[in-house]
């Protein structure tokens, strides 16, 4: 009767979220929109920043320079005059703004060093940074192409081949979009499950199955299965048709064998997701909580940043968490190919991570359960 126990239930939890249209839009919002949209708009990519110019020389040099910036990293330059750069910078129109002072040519030609003054409106942050050095490196560029009456190349004394394997387009969408699907297998499983077990407290339900003849074990594994298979299944169809035939990602490796890997997953982070639904007692108190554990499982776990970019003690620390192992299967599984003999260690370490989480939420729960007798 146990796997019976644990088949029904598991219906009920999706016959509760079927009946829950938030939880349904999110699910299919953050496996649609959410991976489109983080595919297509990367944050570090610089693509048509606004940039304003003042030009006070109004020489050939200074029209030269105007010139060089050009979709798709800038937006054709708005020549402005000097009074009206502040104002729309306040406004938010420009996020550079270069000011090419008066007798500029004249003193490159004779030798002096002139300075170009360079506004960056810096609340855009990432435009900010990657385009300063865009901008600098184009300045230079032409002003000592126009110093030299020719553009010279350098040729380095070595010969580098340069030969990309798996991205031969070095194209960041496809990063962007599976990331995406990654972080929100995390985030959904961990979120369906913690807010399952509240519903349930919140609605008085929880009482009904405390006078039921089922054992936490059930109850909990139930919410396991259920809001696993939901995220399993929704995550399958991204992978299949946003990520493959709509953004046109390939996908080099197996994707049951990552699918596998992904119900691993699922099993390790629906647990955490029932364990925080014990400690909270309310929806808000759930939201803050997930915050302060989805932030560093995302940041830390080597899909935003290489783990081998970090202190060594974040990265000991981070062996403990699921998330850690799943990036390295996913990436080696879905972007280089790999089968199940080189990523076993990745298996292996998420189902014993998994193991011991279910076990201190099924203490949990028990406990929870106990002290609501």
């Amino acid at each position: 009767m146990r796997a019976a126990n644990i088949f029904h239930l598991g219906v009920k939890e999706l016959r509760s979220l079927a009946r829950d249209p938030i939880m349904l839009v999110l699910i299919v919002y953050a496996f649609t929109f959410s991976v489109y949209t983080r595919a297509t708009a990367m944050p570090e990519t610089l693509t048509k920043a606004p940039i304003a110019i003042v030009n006070e020389d109004g020489s050939p040099l200074s029209l030269r320079i105007v010139n060089a910036f050009y979709p798709p990293y800038f937006l054709p330059p708005e020549l402005i005059t000097q009074s009206e750069m502040d104002t729309r910078m306040d406004a938010g129109l420009d996020t550079f703004a270069l000011v090419i002072p008066p007798d500029f040519q004249r003193d490159v030609l004779r030798g002096r060093q002139p300075t170009i003054q360079l506004n960056v409106d810096a609340t855009r942050m990432t435009q900010a940074f990657t385009g300063s050095g865009y901008i600098q490196t184009i300045v230079n560029d032409e002003v000592l192409a126009f110093a030299q009456r020719y553009r010279k190349i350098a040729e380095p004394p070595v010969g580098l081949a340069l030969r990309v394997r798996f991205n031969p387009e070095l194209n960041k969408s496809w990063f962007g979009a599976i990331m995406s699907v990654i972080d929100n297998v995390t985030m959904l499983s961990i979120v369906l499950a913690g807010a399952a077990l509240i519903r349930e407290r919140e609605h008085g339900t929880v009482e009904h199955l405390l006078v039921m003849p089922v054992a936490p074990f059930e109850i909990m594994l139930s919410k396991v299965w259920a809001m696993g298979l939901v995220v399993l299944a929704a995550s399958a169809f991204s992978l299949e048709f946003v990520v493959r035939r709509v953004l046109s990602v390939p996908i080099q490796g197996s994707l049951a064998l990552f699918l596998a890997g992904t119900a691993l997953q699922l099993f390790a982070t629906s647990a955490m997701g029932i364990f925080l639904g014990t400690v909270a007692r309310s929806m808000p108190q759930f939201a803050l909580l997930l915050m302060l554990v989805l932030l560093p499982l995302q940041m830390l776990s080597g899909g935003t940043t290489p783990r081998e970019s970090m202190p060594q003690a974040v990265q000991y620390l981070m062996l403990a968490a699921p998330n850690t192992h799943f990036v390295m299967l996913a990436q080696a599984i879905l972007f280089r190919g790999a089968g199940f003999a080189t990523v076993w260690p990745q298996f292996l370490a998420i189902a014993v991570i998994g193991s011991v989480l279910f076990g201190l939420a099924l203490a949990r729960f028990r406990q929870t359960i106990a002290t609501m007798a």
